[in-house]
């Protein structure tokens, strides 16, 4: 059994999903794959289901009732994930914005010590291709301001490529996560730099979406600017 799951929530993701799961399948390493859809209306679900005949060790699904959020995607599939005994899981974007390519990084920085690891735009630059100029800045800002907020260096707070270690999941308190939207991302990120772990960035190239449409909404972001100014005032047990 491989040591590293790859979690991919997807939500109407009929142009990407068999690109990204032959693509991730394709790498040295063995990943497995837990896909999370929430009822996607476009038959997404149908195309994993249909490439489970094909990888039936390594591809995995889970359907939820509708759509429930991002973080609680996650946090199922992270539970998912340590009741199986991985050691490395991952998550990353259906739509390719994450390079599979950088899996392997992203696993042997874990693997050479790191308890988090995540996969950085702003870690050396601005590393975002195809993005408007205003959407570059929201992010960009967004991330300056969590630094500002909670005190953590890390340069890309609401990064959603992430690898954590499995004793970093044991510990950060999941029931306890509020944030659904990308917050979660903060939220994580925040939770693990507050219990000790250590947190590592590596540059990526992040590509916006070819096929499909964003997720992204104003109500995302505005639950990530409230949420922030809460975490402070957190305790952890």
């Amino acid at each position: 059994m491989t040591d590293t799951l790859v979690i991919i929530p997807m939500y109407n993701e009929r142009e990407n999903a068999e690109r990204i799961l032959r693509k991730v399948f394709s790498l040295d390493g063995g990943y497995h794959i837990l896909v999370i859809d929430d009822r996607s209306p476009d038959g997404t679900a149908a195309i994993v289901k249909q490439l489970q005949g094909e990888f039936p060790q390594q591809l995995h699904l889970i359907e939820r009732a509708g759509k429930l959020g991002l973080g609680t995607a996650y946090i199922a599939g992270f539970h998912w994930a340590l009741e199986r005994g991985y050691e490395y899981i991952i998550e990353m974007d259906a739509d390719f914005s994450h390079n599979p390519d950088d899996l392997p990084r992203l696993r042997s920085a874990c693997a050479h010590g790191a308890d988090v690891v995540i996969g950085s735009r702003y870690s050396n630059g601005v590393s975002v291709v195809n993005w408007p100029l205003g959407r570059v800045l929201m992010s960009y800002c967004a991330s300056q301001y969590v630094r500002l907020a909670t005190g953590m260096r890390v340069h890309d707070t609401t990064a959603g490529f992430v690898c954590y270690r499995r004793r970093a999941l044991q510990r950060i308190p999941l029931q306890r996560i509020r944030m659904k939207g990308y917050g979660f991302q903060i939220e994580m990120k925040y939770l693990a730099y507050k219990l000790g772990f250590t947190i590592k960035e590596i540059p990526i190239i992040f590509i916006d979406r070819k096929e499909g449409s964003s997720k992204m909404s104003g109500g995302i972001f505005n639950e990530a600017f409230t949420g922030v100014l809460k975490l402070r005032f957190r305790r952890l047990k």
